[in-house]
């Protein structure tokens, strides 16, 4: 309920987790449409982990398309904020000539 509270508070911090929450169906129904509104809201809004966790989604695929572009884009925007988990999938992507 608080994560709901923040998330419509426009927290990004409570979107994340709002979010988190509902990728794994924990406290609410499993459900990716909100899964991605709300990791991207919270990505938009400059929250790191959001960040990196929305480059992950589009890297693999999973709730998005498959987007390169956006999978460097979103870990770019984290690895600017000091988040090394994105630092490193951003450097596999630059070694596979994906990440420029």
């Amino acid at each position: 309920r608080l994560y709901r509270q923040a998330a419509e508070q426009g927290c990004a911090a409570g979107q994340h987790a709002l979010g988190y929450c509902y990728s794994l169906g924990k406290g609410v129904p499993l459900d990716p449409t909100r899964v991605v509104k709300l990791y991207r809201q919270a990505a938009d809004q400059g929250f790191d982990l959001a960040q990196s966790t929305f480059g992950q989604y589009c890297m693999t695929g999973l709730y998005v398309a498959h987007d390169v572009a956006g999978t460097a884009r979103y870990f770019r925007l984290a690895v600017d904020k000091g988040d090394a988990y994105a630092q490193c999938w951003l450097g596999f992507l630059c070694e596979h000539g994906q990440g420029t």
